[in-house]
């Protein structure tokens, strides 16, 4: 004769305690059952049947439930995007005309000697200048879906924030480490700022990291290293050091933005806040370099 021992809906669950009874000798079967699935073992062994599935479901109610956190989707990503793209093609446009009878070009690229001797907003204007149209929509491209990502991780405010400032330090960097005479300009240093960031966050401690490998921890890295140098490493007219600074200002701004908490970032007006300061350094560094022509 046989009895069942065990019963679930769910066939996996089953499945589980007639590994649990066959580990220590214990025959059983998988059968259905009304209520869905059922373990069934002789009546000779029904006791220690009985005994070692109280013994499995103890042991399992006594371990510490480890629950994989996965950050919430933040909103004002797609409204920060469409701010990019706006403000890039707004200044593409009145450098064209030379609005407002300013050179835009000269007034705001990124020179390292200027920028050394006190003319920091040129490391922020310079951001939103482009040598021609292919270079624009390239950092269009990128930017906004580097920018998407890590807006719906940190928020639209907060995370344009931490991409303007990545960018501007990686100028900053970039003029520190050049020639006087250099000259850069194009949003890509942002753009990798922006992956920088997102690699940051990738990095994060985690508690359900702890059974991964050291290829698997650092993984986000090894990525983000190697879209750098497939995107940002290429081309005559490329300024690889700005990319890199961008990229390296990016981890450092990402990772001081992993420490943020989630009830920080789930402001609405932390948000407001971060996209108004975003866009009043924009607008404070171009009045700033139009005053200084």
């Amino acid at each position: 004769m046989q009895a069942i021992v065990f019963q679930s809906r769910h066939r996996a669950a089953s499945q589980e305690i007639c590994m649990v009874l066959e580990s220590v000798g214990i025959a059983s079967e998988l059968a259905r059952t009304e209520l869905g699935w059922g373990v069934v073992v002789s009546n000779d062994d029904l006791a220690a049947a009985n005994a070692e599935v109280d013994a499995y479901g103890q042991d399992k109610a006594s371990e510490p439930i480890s629950v994989a956190t996965r950050d919430p989707l933040l909103g004002g990503a797609f409204i920060g995007v469409i701010f990019y793209v706006a403000i890039l093609v707004s200044v593409a446009v009145l450098n064209e005309i030379s609005a407002y009878g300013v050179h835009w070009m000269a007034a705001g690229e990124m020179r390292a000697g200027p920028v050394m001797s006190g003319q920091l907003w040129r490391t922020v204007t310079a951001l939103t200048l482009h040598a021609d149209a292919l270079h624009l929509i390239s950092n269009l491209v990128f930017g906004s879906v580097f920018g998407l990502l890590a807006g719906r991780i940190l928020g639209g405010g907060v995370a344009w924030l931490a991409i303007v400032l990545g960018g501007g330090f990686g100028n900053l960097l970039n003029a520190a480490l050049r020639d006087p005479t250099h000259i850069s300009i194009g949003a890509s240093t942002a753009v990798f700022a922006a992956l920088g960031t997102l690699v940051a966050l990738a990095l994060r401690p985690q508690v359900d990291r702890r059974s991964e490998t050291p290829m698997q921890r650092w993984s986000p890295l090894v990525a983000g290293i190697l879209l750098l140098a497939t995107l940002g490493l290429e081309g005559d007219r490329t300024d690889v050091l700005a990319h890199v600074s961008g990229f390296v200002s990016g981890l450092v701004i990402g990772g001081l933005c992993s420490l943020l908490p989630t009830r920080m970032l789930t402001c609405e007006r932390v948000q407001f806040g971060a996209a108004t300061a975003t866009l009043a350094t924009l607008v404070v560094a171009w009045v700033l370099a139009a005053g200084a022509r």
